[in-house]
């Protein structure tokens, strides 16, 4: 009987489209961002590109799902992951933490922004300089809603240029305002106003600029892929600029904050 072929190597695209009908949120950035803390490790092309075998999907979808139904820490999940490449077994993961059955959970006071309502706490993932959102297009009622602010919150955003509708959607909203939309209420939970995140605002638009700098003359390549590839570089330098601003302002805060 002759051997069966094996299976070919699979991009990064490939690997989202297999993993996101289960895990909504994967992004390139996530994939990446686990490839560089060490837990998994895609091999090469000749050229560079991250090729994925089908034990790097069923890696992936084991930290993934260590993350999503069971809360683990990537220092826990990195143990799991070795003692699964030594061949021992798992421990099964700790039942998740909650209330106790018949008492009600009462959320933190927080203080209004830009006069909202007060609110619970907005929780930002730890991650998520880390991470664009999945494309999905929201509704204005979705976007409200799914942050858990009020219109007098989306419109000082809007004022501001922080979240806008986009163009040709029938005023829909990308996935990423849903994200500028939490995090700038939990801002607004330590005394910050919408005005005050336009410097935020200026400095990325400033990081957008560079990096189309970068990536113009790929985008001006006729042969096929160049598109694909300049898209990857952009959010391949955005990872890193993301990292780089998240060290430095670590170091500033060190150096104000420290005896």
């Amino acid at each position: 009987m002759s051997a069966q072929p094996a299976r070919a190597l699979m991009t990064i695209g490939d690997v989202l489209g297999r993993l996101r009908p289960e895990f909504p949120d994967i992004t390139i950035s996530k994939i990446r961002f686990l490839e560089a803390e060490g837990l998994i490790e895609p091999q090469r092309s000749p050229s560079g590109y991250r090729k994925f075998a089908d034990a790097d999907v069923e890696r992936l979808r084991f930290i993934l799902t260590s993350q999503r139904d069971h809360y683990l820490p990537l220092r826990v999940i990195r143990q799991h992951l070795e003692a699964r490449d030594r061949g021992e077994p798992v421990p099964p993961p700790a039942p998740r933490a909650g209330p106790e059955p018949g008492r009600p959970v009462v959320p933190p006071p927080a203080r209004p922004l830009d006069g909202a309502p007060r609110r619970p706490r907005t929780l930002v993932a730890a991650d998520a300089t880390a991470e664009e959102r999945a494309p999905v297009r929201l509704t204005r009622r979705q976007l409200l809603d799914g942050a858990g602010i009020d219109a007098v919150l989306l419109a000082r955003l809007e004022e501001y240029g922080l979240v806008r509708r986009t163009a040709g959607t029938n005023g829909h909203y990308e996935g990423e305002a849903l994200t500028v939309a939490r995090t700038a209420a939990a801002l607004g939970e330590f005394g910050f106003e919408v005005r005050h995140l336009r410097a935020l605002k200026a400095a990325a638009d400033r990081q957008v600029g560079l990096i189309d700098q970068v990536v113009a003359p790929q985008l001006r390549r006729r042969d096929p892929g160049a598109h694909e590839r300049a898209t990857e570089t952009a959010r391949e330098i955005a990872a890193l600029a993301v990292r780089l601003h998240a060290a430095l302002v670590s170091t500033g805060l060190r150096e104000s904050l420290d005896p």
